[in-house]
């Protein structure tokens, strides 16, 4: 088992070596075929694993999935040594420096305590790297972010520039304007207005999300998951009764579904 007090840094480079010998004459195959437009979904699908273990809050779990995404951040920055581009060290040093550099008030003499403050205290640093100010604008949000995320951003900017609602109840009103515009539009024969309504919506629930400081994604995914723990307590319950979903009826599953969320005993002989 490796010593928890192990140099970081002799990991790090151990790690390296494996990743460089993978990839080396004599490795694996699959790992030599691999360009950085290859990994790109895996990235993606390794961040979302992390954050699943990080809901589930399994310390061993998370370390696990905190090691796979560490290997693609090595195995990208890899690629990029073998054409000459930058390496690991590099990568470290590099977000070191910015680290030190955007914030002074831990490593130099600035003071900030503030949100505000602590913005404005990046900002300038940002303008001392050589990176102008932005414009007031929304900013740019990647389209590779999950809607809700985007939505969430959205709001944010658009709250920095002063385009928001004084109070969460303005949220709250929105919130309720457009559910009767959606029913409204519902209440017709179908159409695309019905996206759109529904879209609207999602976005003013997302609003109401960020004035109570709740990760809107966040809360949908743990919401997933227990819609899928108390889905499969359905399940488990009519397997005992030699049922499955397909063969009960909506009155037993919703009976079982009620009971499990009071943390009831589950009916049985239904």
């Amino acid at each position: 088992m490796p010593d928890k007090h192990e140099d970081p840094g002799a990991a790090m480079a151990a790690f390296i070596a494996v990743v460089q010998r993978l990839r080396g004459p004599g490795g694996c195959p699959w790992d030599a075929r691999q360009t950085p437009e290859t990994l790109k979904t895996y990235v993606l699908e390794e961040a979302y694993e992390l954050i699943e273990a990080l809901d589930g809050g399994d310390p061993d779990k998370i370390k696990e999935e905190l090691g796979d995404l560490l290997l693609h951040l090595v195995f990208l920055s890899d690629l990029y040594q073998e054409r000459g581009c930058f390496s690991f060290a590099e990568v470290a040093a590099g977000i070191t420096a910015k680290m030190i550099r955007r914030h002074p008030h831990v490593f130099g003499g600035e003071k900030g305590e503030t949100q505000e403050e602590l913005l404005q205290i990046w900002e300038r640093a940002k303008v001392q790297e050589g990176k102008p100010p932005k414009a007031p604008s929304l900013g740019k949000v990647s389209p590779a972010l999950p809607a809700l995320v985007q939505a969430q951003r959205v709001g944010e900017a658009a709250a920095r520039l002063g385009f928001d609602w004084p109070h969460l109840k303005g949220a709250l009103d929105k919130v309720e304007e457009e559910w009767q515009e959606l029913r409204q539009a519902l209440s017709g024969p179908a159409n695309p207005n019905w996206e759109e309504e529904l879209g609207d919506l999602l976005f003013s629930l997302v609003n109401v999300a960020r004035f109570l400081n709740i990760d809107s994604e966040g809360a949908l995914r743990r919401t997933i998951y227990k819609f899928m723990k108390r889905f499969h307590v359905v399940e488990r319950t009519l397997a005992k009764e030699g049922k499955t979903p397909e063969t009960a009826t909506l009155e037993e599953m919703e009976a079982i579904w009620e009971a499990s969320k009071k943390g009831q005993p589950t009916p049985t002989g239904l």
